[in-house]
């Protein structure tokens, strides 16, 4: 009896078989192969907040036949990706595929390497379900969220908008963003600046207030400019006092893909070398 190793993408079996011999077996799930139902809400929010968890439609010949795989194997390996998503598609398959608990182990690799994989299968683990309880907690805040406003989008914006956590979160910001700009109340201000030297040397200043009482003050008007610009017309400036002090100036971060993308018209697929 060979050993199963159950993972998510299809295009990994192939490496993962490779690297573990003929002693194994190595199938994958497609993703998920439980969820909410659909054509209802799925939550019993009286009962704890409990989810419903069904079979995903059109998934049914392929849980008869991992579970007829997992039935005829030695060992039962759940090498899912090694996330809080991972962790609850592990938790989902142990469930669909009736394992038994004796034999079914938790894996996890973050590379695609012999020696990455043969460690994580020579130290198997139970399924973590603090991990999945973390993504029950978003899958579950989804659906409420989502399946009390997307009929409320459906009737006031457009059928067929999605409302969920991050989308509601997104637009109250765009929202409050909006009334902000609204409520913006345009102010005219004007600055005053010079270009004075001393000693052979040539440095920038601005009209700051008034020297008298120290207080800054603002120009909200060209007559109000004109007014300070007339007064110091043509006179000498006296430098009252100086004040020194030390400026950082940190490099701008490094370029993301996509702003790679935006600035200098690189694909990421690009070759550096040419």
């Amino acid at each position: 009896m060979k050993n199963l190793v159950i993972i998510e993408s299809p295009p990994k079996a192939h490496t993962i078989q490779s690297c573990l011999g003929q002693n194994y077996k190595v199938v994958a799930s497609k993703g998920h192969v439980k969820d909410l139902p659909k054509s209802s809400f799925g939550i019993d929010i009286d009962n704890d907040f409990a989810p419903h968890y069904i079979n995903i439609r059109g998934k049914g010949d392929l849980i008869k036949e991992l579970k007829k795989e997992a039935k005829n194997a030695n060992k039962v390996f759940l090498a899912t990706d090694p996330d809080r998503e991972g962790e609850a598609i592990s938790w989902h398959l142990a469930s669909a595929l009736d394992l038994d608990p004796a034999r079914t182990y938790r894996v996890t690799f973050n590379e695609l390497t012999k020696s990455a994989i043969k460690t994580a299968i020579k130290a198997p683990r139970q399924i973590d379900m603090n991990l999945v309880n973390a993504q029950q907690s978003r899958r579950i805040l989804d659906r409420i969220v989502g399946y009390k406003l997307s009929p409320l989008l459906w009737k006031k914006v457009r059928h067929g908008l999605s409302a969920g956590r991050v989308q509601s979160v997104a637009t109250r910001l765009v929202v409050e963003r909006e009334e902000e700009i609204r409520a913006f109340v345009p102010v005219e201000y004007w600055t005053v600046a010079a270009k004075l030297s001393a000693g052979g040397t040539e440095f920038a200043v601005r009209y700051f207030g008034d020297s008298a009482t120290g207080n800054k003050v603002k120009l909200s008007s060209e007559s109000e400019a004109m007014a300070v610009v007339n007064a110091v017309k043509g006179k000498d400036m006296t430098v009252k006092s100086v004040k020194r002090g030390v400026k950082y100036k940190t490099p701008a971060p490094p370029f993301t893909t996509s702003l790679c993308s935006r600035r200098l018209r690189a694909s990421s697929a690009s070759n550096p070398q040419g």
